[in-house]
């Protein structure tokens, strides 16, 4: 068993699966711990290959903090390698979770498709009302492993609930304004379906719930109809993604590119969504303003 923090000198080792998860630790855990995050910003953790060091992290860590429902395809394997003996908290844990329309999705490995199957939509954080789950479940953890920081950690969170609260009702206020006939866009993929439930968008996509999907010819197909049927306002590139295949797909369905979505990772620090609630005021903007037509942009990469 890891041995727990002690004193001010000795901060609590916390291991994060990815970006998102990180700031969640960040804002929970303020100075009293020492954070790794293993997918950075910009980094997507649907096709991550770990490193050497990211085991030798586990190995040292005092609590694990990931996402589950599949999304970290890299996980068990590196858990196996690494022999840690810390507790793996998977922070959705009593999130409401909807399941994936597809139930998983295929890629190619050696020239044969191959079927991943994936029941759940793993990308529960998209949601406010759920990251405040992730908040409480990581207050928990760290309580559990650091009892003498509890009181801290509780604080910190409590403080944190409301800043999301603030976010939440910002979110509903923004998307509100927007005319239903302008609520359906286009995304890289289906990595929205949460913040379109909690706000009321519709996001169309190409791809499932994993970037390992590969869109054929018949799915960019598929989509462009149901853009033109459902009169979708605009397309967005993907941080974590290759923008060619929105591109592609606004072109041949003239429409403008709307910008960048922050969808599975932060950006760099210095970048526009350094952290949970300014990437969601980031996302929020950058709808907002494609869609009611204030904005079009370029995407380069």
């Amino acid at each position: 068993m890891v041995a727990p923090a002690s004193g001010a000198a000795e901060k609590l080792k916390v291991v994060a699966s990815f970006s998102i998860i990180g700031d969640f630790a960040r804002q929970v855990g303020g100075d009293r711990i020492e954070l790794r995050t293993l997918v950075g910003p910009n980094g997507d953790a649907h096709v991550y290959e770990p490193k050497p060091a990211d085991a030798i992290a586990l190995t040292r860590a005092n609590v694990v903090l990931v996402n589950g429902l599949l999304f970290e395809g890299f996980l068990a394997r590196l858990l196996a390698a690494s022999g840690t003996s810390a507790p793996v908290v998977e922070v959705t844990r009593g999130a409401e979770i909807l399941r994936d329309p597809a139930g998983g999705h295929y890629h190619y490995h050696q020239g044969k498709a191959v079927f991943h199957e994936a029941p759940f939509d793993p990308h529960a954080w998209q949601s406010v009302s759920n990251a405040k789950i992730y908040v409480g479940n990581i207050v928990k953890a760290f309580c559990a492993a650091d009892a003498a920081g509890c009181a801290e950690y509780s604080a910190n969170a409590r403080s944190y609930i409301e800043k999301l609260s603030k976010l939440d009702a910002e979110a509903k206020t923004a998307i509100g304004a927007i005319p239903k006939e302008k609520r359906v866009v286009v995304v890289a993929h289906n990595a929205f379906r949460y913040f379109g439930n909690a706000y009321g968008l519709t996001f169309l996509s190409p791809q499932g719930v994993s970037t390992e999907a590969q869109a054929s010819a018949g799915h960019v197909a598929d989509i462009i109809r149901d853009i033109r049927r459902e009169r979708a306002a605009a397309v967005f590139a993907e941080n974590i993604s290759d923008p060619r295949l929105v591109t592609q797909i606004a072109r041949e369905a003239g429409l403008p590119l709307g910008g960048v979505l922050y969808s599975d990772a932060l950006s760099e620090p210095d970048g526009p969504a350094p952290t949970y609630v300014e990437m969601q005021r980031r996302n929020i903007e950058t709808i907002t303003k494609a869609v009611l037509g204030q904005q079009s942009s370029p995407i380069s990469r």
